[in-house]
This record gives C-alpha cells, sequence and structure tokens, in this order.
C-alpha cells in the first residue's frame, strides 16, 4: 500500500504543474508557509465539510456511508468540483479524483465495477484529459451523482484539483460577493471555470486561463479583481 501523507502536519514546497508552479504540502511538521502563499484547507481531510453548508454536511454523511474514500485509499482521492467551495446548485455532482499508475489501471476498473457497478446510472468511460488517458466512472447513490476521475499522474496535479485550489483562493480574495456572483453565473447557464473566467476578465480559454492565477498571494488576487458591477453587466458576458 503506498504511504499517505499525514493529514495533520504539512511543509509547503513549490511543484511544478505543466507550465505553472503550485504549492504542495507534505507530511512534514513545519512552523511557518512561505510568504506568497495564502490559507488553503487541507483538501484531503474532508472534516471540513461538517461545518459547512447543509449541502456540504449531507455530502460528507453520503461520503462516508459510502465509504469511497476507504475504498478508493490507495489512489489519492480528493474530492473537487464545487460542493467543496459551496458554490454548488441544486443537482451539482460529487468529483473525486483519483491517481491511477498505468500498471494498476485494470485492477482500479474491477474496483470500481465491483464497488459502484450495482447503483443506478452507472457507467464507466475511457478519455484523454490534459493527454492522460483517463477512466471516468459515474453512477447515482446516497442523494448525489458521483464522477470519480482516474489518471496517471497525482492528484494534485491533475486540472480538477488545479482549479479548485485557484478557485478557493480568488474566493477568499474576493469574499461572499464572488460567491454569490460566481453562483449566479452558473445559475444563468455557466460552467464552473467559464464562470470565474467571465468575472475575472480572463481572455481565451477560461480553463487555462484560471490556471494563470496559480502561486498568487491574496494581495496580487485582490489586485487582480475586478468590480463585480461591470464584470456582471451583459457586455462583459463572453
Amino acid at each position: 500500500m503506498k504511504k499517505q501523507p499525514s493529514l495533520h502536519c504539512w511543509l509547503w514546497h513549490k511543484e511544478k504543474a505543466a507550465t505553472a508552479t503550485i504549492f504542495v504540502r507534505t507530511g512534514t511538521v513545519v512552523t511557518t508557509r512561505p510568504p506568497a502563499t495564502y490559507y488553503m484547507p487541507d483538501w484531503r481531510d474532508l472534516t471540513y465539510l461538517q461545518t459547512g453548508t447543509t449541502r456540504q454536511q449531507q455530502a460528507f454523511r453520503a461520503i462516508a456511508r459510502l465509504g469511497i474514500v476507504s475504498t478508493l485509499q490507495n489512489y489519492t482521492p480528493i474530492l473537487a468540483g464545487t460542493i467543496p467551495l459551496a458554490i454548488d446548485l441544486p443537482g451539482s455532482d460529487l468529483d473525486i479524483i483519483c491517481e491511477v499508475p498505468p500498471a494498476a489501471l485494470p485492477e482500479y476498473r474491477q474496483l470500481l465495477q465491483r464497488h459502484y457497478g450495482h447503483f443506478p446510472d452507472f457507467a464507466l468511460t475511457e478519455t484523454t484529459l490534459q493527454e492522460f488517458p483517463t477512466i471516468v466512472c459515474s453512477f447515482r447513490a446516497e442523494g448525489f451523482i458521483w464522477e470519480v476521475f482516474g489518471q496517471p499522474q497525482a492528484s494534485v496535479l491533475q486540472n480538477a484539483v488545479r482549479h479548485l485550489i485557484v478557485e478557493h483562493a480568488v474566493l477568499e480574495a474576493g469574499g461572499q460577493a464572488w460567491r454569490t456572483a460566481v453562483r449566479q453565473l452558473k445559475q444563468a447557464g455557466l460552467k464552473t471555470e467559464p464562470a470565474f473566467a467571465q468575472l475575472l476578465r480572463l481572455p481565451g480559454d477560461p480553463y487555462a486561463a484560471l490556471l494563470t492565477l496559480e502561486g498568487k498571494t491574496p494581495r496580487e488576487l485582490q489586485a487582480l479583481l475586478p468590480d463585480l458591477r461591470s464584470a456582471e453587466s451583459p457586455g462583459a458576458r463572453q
């Protein structure tokens, strides 16, 4: 079994993700963080959901009842998507991001089929994301739609988690007004990353553009946050 880092003691260090630099925590005791970082939850420790929104608390109970974190523990599962950020809408799914080495792919497929194949709307598909072969498992259980993504790269380096980290930082810098604005754009039909990119006035591909904000400090992010009134105006819509 692959040794997992401690969930309680962390050391921040820089790790390259594609062409960007992100901060990753490893299981080493440390008393200070680099000054260029901001507060970031330990996304692998799901207890933050217990004291969150009603939907987050429901998600925590569903995850516990399903036992999915234990089932996938060898694959470094991380919960991503909108529910961890409290910008979810009714029907938002639970996205579980996993690291699956190439040699483990057959065993991983069998594990998903064995544990979740009996649930409604179960589907197991293979695609390519970030130029990596990806297995996507989807099903319905415990009142949620689940999507489990497996790639042969570290979970924290997969785009879903990188977007989670950036979006959390933006929401920390922007406060409740930004959380409300993102949710309103999502209610109007935009996906999460395009909604953030529109509010931030980021040109080009919104999924790639958001990753240009990795590693920025709260002060740097606050300087980038435009006036929401103009960012939300009809003329600013992409």
